[in-house]
């Protein structure tokens, strides 16, 4: 052996015996408690992963009791309108019912209606829904119009935009299973109505619960998700920059594809009845087109109304829509 591999060998050894030198002498004095353990990083939260669309398939969703509230104004004939209020996970939740002034012998089929986007300043209850939650009350079924988490009456939600978002299907999960509570409704017929993002969050509801519930959505948004909610924001004042901000933050930490509707259409049951006006400034008539190329390669159920001339709100084919969805839910909510 020559004398640079000897003088190789022994700084080794003298390298080594240093290093576990070190490492008990540093055992010792964290045991001695003269200095702190190693501590390891923090892993960061991910609070927001209970809202996947997986994880809101494998929970229960319980509801409450609905209690009944004050009797609205209502000068319409054939049904009173009046406030109630349920618990969603512990938040309490706002709306309007509507009941009909129908013989109450037998329990009633229910309507759930789910309204679009509102602007919380000039939000009332009933905004977005009254109109559609007349004519089906007049034609006797019960209707429940949640106001939502931060708009009426309801507590406020999480302070996190993303929070408030994903919990929205859990809101109308937890309604649907606090329908059983109302002794004047039929919880085996309840059907679902759905305007704009109304029409996503009842999408939403019935891929994450698979419930056969029949759904008819009025000019829905169905694109993927973040896009969904970016297509609008050429109308902000910040044209999006703190949107694009939060959903920079979101990407960081989560798959933004476990929080996309369309990645889950092929778990939904329900039949369903489409309306796209051809003259909606707010929802493309492609989108509509897209979802319904989806549906027919799911074999999913579907009906699909195109109405021409008729905008986001379906002024021009308002009549024939809202029969169009009163024979669907005769149909489907037969006896």
């Amino acid at each position: 052996m020559n004398k640079i591999t000897i003088a190789v060998i022994a700084v080794l050894v003298f390298l080594s015996g240093g290093f576990w030198g070190w490492f008990i002498t540093s055992n010792q004095l964290a045991e001695q408690g003269i200095i702190g353990p190693t501590i390891s990083p923090t892993p960061t939260p991910k609070p927001l992963l209970v809202f996947t669309f997986e994880a809101l398939a494998k929970r229960e969703y319980r509801g409450s009791q609905i209690e009944i509230g004050e009797t609205l104004d209502n000068e319409d004939e054939g049904y009173s309108a009046q406030l109630f209020s349920f618990y969603s996970d512990g938040k309490k939740v706002t709306g309007q019912i509507n009941f009909p002034l129908t013989e109450k012998s037998n329990k009633l089929p229910v309507i759930v209606l789910l309204r679009g986007w509102a602007n919380q300043e000039t939000y009332r209850t009933g905004s977005g829904t009254e109109k559609a939650a007349a004519v089906f009350a007049q034609n006797g079924y019960i209707t429940l119009a949640p106001d939502f988490l931060g708009y009426g009456g309801s507590d406020n939600p999480e302070n996190d935009v993303w929070w408030e978002r994903f919990n929205n299907p859990v809101v109308v999960l937890n309604l649907l299973a606090s329908i059983k509570t109302l002794p004047q409704a039929d919880p085996e017929r309840v059907g679902i109505w759905a305007h704009s993002n109304g029409g996503q969050i009842a999408l939403s509801a019935l891929a994450i619960s698979q419930l056969k519930i029949p759904t008819t959505l009025w000019a829905p948004v169905t694109k993927p998700f973040p896009y969904s909610i970016l297509y609008f924001t050429d109308t902000f004042e910040d044209e999006g920059q703190a949107l694009r901000a939060e959903i920079c933050r979101l990407e960081k930490d989560y798959n933004v594809a476990d929080y996309s509707l369309t990645n889950y259409l092929d778990r939904i049951k329900a039949p369903l009845q489409i309306h796209q006006g051809t003259a909606d400034k707010s929802v493309p008539v492609s989108w509509s087109d897209e979802l319904v190329e989806k549906l027919d390669k799911l074999k999913i159920d579907y009906q699909y109304s195109k109405h021409y001339g008729a905008d986001h709100n379906l002024v021009g084919a308002w009549n024939e829509a809202i029969e169009q969805d009163l024979e669907f839910f005769e149909k489907e909510l037969a006896n």
